[in-house]
């Protein structure tokens, strides 16, 4: 018997690059029977014809505390945003801590003991850089929460193709990374969104007992 035939998934963050990636796989994924991917707007057409997703329209000021679909096997969280985006420090954190820890206090809750977080190469909450500082602040408090498995995915810069929004930094980064790679050091090179994606969905699926970081080295690559 495959022990993770039926699995119900519960996945944030799933209008981003690494989330969408997370979706399509899960929703491809025979040992996957429902996926629920909460967001603020609709989901595109390419992932909201399937059957067995739900995609709820929620406030993530005010998330749904009575929602049935809380509990799941597993949740996924992909959520996050830019300095630019978010348009203040404050507003950062608030997306990237505050929503990433609200949807799990909710989901543990609910009784879903498995939690899978996109995090970042470099994360720690002593770090000088304000955007490693939140990343390390989260995870601490995801370490700090009774889930019976947590995983921490840290890629480094992600190469998965064109993004909605303009960052130029990124752009120009992924093309030194592809130009040196050879001399880059393998926890610094640029990883596809899928290679994390799938790293994430088996960590969610496997749902090691513990605690566990993933670094980006350490990701599988697919050629």
């Amino acid at each position: 018997m495959n022990e993770t035939a039926g699995k119900t998934l519960l996945v944030f963050g799933g209008s981003g690059l690494v989330g969408m990636e997370v979706l399509r796989q899960a929703l491809a994924n025979p040992a996957v029977s429902q996926v629920v991917a909460p967001t603020r707007h609709p989901l595109p057409v390419s992932v909201s014809h399937y059957a067995h997703l739900r995609n709820p329209q929620v406030d993530f000021e005010a998330l749904p505390a009575d929602a049935d679909w809380w509990h799941a096997d597993a949740a996924l969280c992909a959520l996050g945003t830019t300095l630019k985006q978010a348009g203040s420090k404050d507003g950062f954190r608030r997306v990237d801590r505050d929503y990433v820890v609200a949807a799990a206090q909710h989901g543990l809750s609910a009784g879903t003991r498995t939690f899978v977080l996109n995090s970042s190469v470099g994360a720690s909450p002593r770090s000088g850089s304000f955007y490693l500082r939140v990343k390390g602040e989260v995870e601490q408090d995801l370490k700090a929460m009774d889930f019976r498995s947590l995983t921490l995915v840290r890629p480094s810069l992600l190469d998965g193709g064109p993004r909605a929004d303009d960052r130029p930094g990124e752009v120009f980064g992924l093309l030194l990374s592809r130009g040196l790679k050879p001399i880059i050091p393998k926890r610094y090179r640029a990883i596809k969104t899928s290679d994390v994606a799938a790293a994430m969905l088996q960590a969610a699926l496997m749902a090691p007992v513990g605690q566990q970081v993933i670094e980006s080295s350490a990701i599988p690559r697919q050629r």
